[in-house]
């Protein structure tokens, strides 16, 4: 009787049946994808993947495993911009020289990711195409004005931060689309950058969080400022309002508090067991305060 009750249940943590691809192309990944469409799944690191189709809620029929597509494992400056194959694993860039000496604000971030073993594995054009708004890498990627380069068999396309997130897990990438490179463009001199969440226990998914970018002119006001929050909607959401009411001053803790005030006043975060929706709010409330303080310092 214990042989089958655990035989009916162990069916809960196994993947459905699928037909596996293995590529080693590009050319021929996003042959691949045209021909399964909706009914394939791109396989990169798999730390997202894989526990979704182990507890079945994706089926796809097809997996297209990109692993060894090794022209999209680069990570490069170019042109003053940060350029980052989809492949590009998260521990690399996490550790990159290249990426601290322009873009700081990703090691921040990446360095709350889970787990050394998850960052390993993970990738960074996979954790951008998961669109997970409780994930670092989309909001640190939406704040710093990111570009995500796709390619199909119909040709290659480039999407906006802005446009690219439509909603909880979903991106604007078509079904026959394999998104190839992520692009950073370089930062304004004077740049400073705060990357601060809280979560239960270290490696879980923050409750609330915030990534900041604040620049300063000559005379130490803000010239520029990005703010985008994490958890605070079903996608990384940049809070332009209280950027504009920082542009033009100084930074004191009074206008932190009151850019903080102004970015969290019409979130609705979603609440659950680890915490209501206001406190969520007030949670990001308060990172946003401390990442403004941080970045401008």
């Amino acid at each position: 009787m214990y042989y089958d009750c655990a035989e009916e249940e162990s069916h809960a943590v196994k993947p459905p049946p699928f037909d596996y691809k293995d590529p080693r192309s590009l050319e021929e990944a996003v042959s691949l994808l045209s021909e399964h469409g909706e009914e394939g799944k791109v396989l990169a690191g798999g730390q997202s993947l894989v526990p979704l189709l182990n507890f079945r809620l994706a089926q796809p029929s097809v997996i297209v495993d990109v692993n060894r597509v090794e022209e999209l494992s680069y990570l490069r400056r170019r042109d003053g911009r940060l350029q980052i194959g989809a492949l590009c694993r998260q521990a690399r860039l996490e550790q990159s020289p290249v990426a601290h000496e322009g873009w700081g604000l990703l090691g921040d971030a990446l360095k709350l990711v889970a787990h050394p073993q998850i960052r390993n594995r993970g990738t960074v054009g996979g954790s951008a195409a998961h669109a997970d708004p409780a994930a670092e890498l989309p909001v640190a990627l939406s704040c710093l004005d990111a570009r995500f380069k796709a390619r199909s068999t119909r040709g290659e396309r480039t999407i906006d931060a802005s446009d690219f997130f439509v909603t909880h897990l979903t991106t604007t990438l078509e079904p026959d689309e394999l998104l190839v490179e992520v692009e950073v463009p370089a930062l304004p001199e004077r740049t400073g950058h705060a990357f601060e969440e809280y979560s239960r226990r270290h490696g879980d998914f923050a409750l609330g969080g915030a990534a900041v970018l604040y620049t300063k002119n000559g005379g130490d006001t803000c010239s520029e400022a990005r703010i985008a929050l994490l958890g605070a909607a079903d996608t990384p959401l940049r809070a332009r309002e209280a950027e504009a009411a920082l542009r033009g001053n100084r930074l004191d803790e009074e206008l932190a508090a009151e850019a903080a005030r102004i970015a969290t006043r019409d979130i609705e975060p979603t609440g659950d067991i680890h915490g209501s929706s206001q406190y969520r709010k007030r949670l990001i409330e308060a990172m946003v305060r401390r990442a403004l303080v941080k970045a401008a310092a």
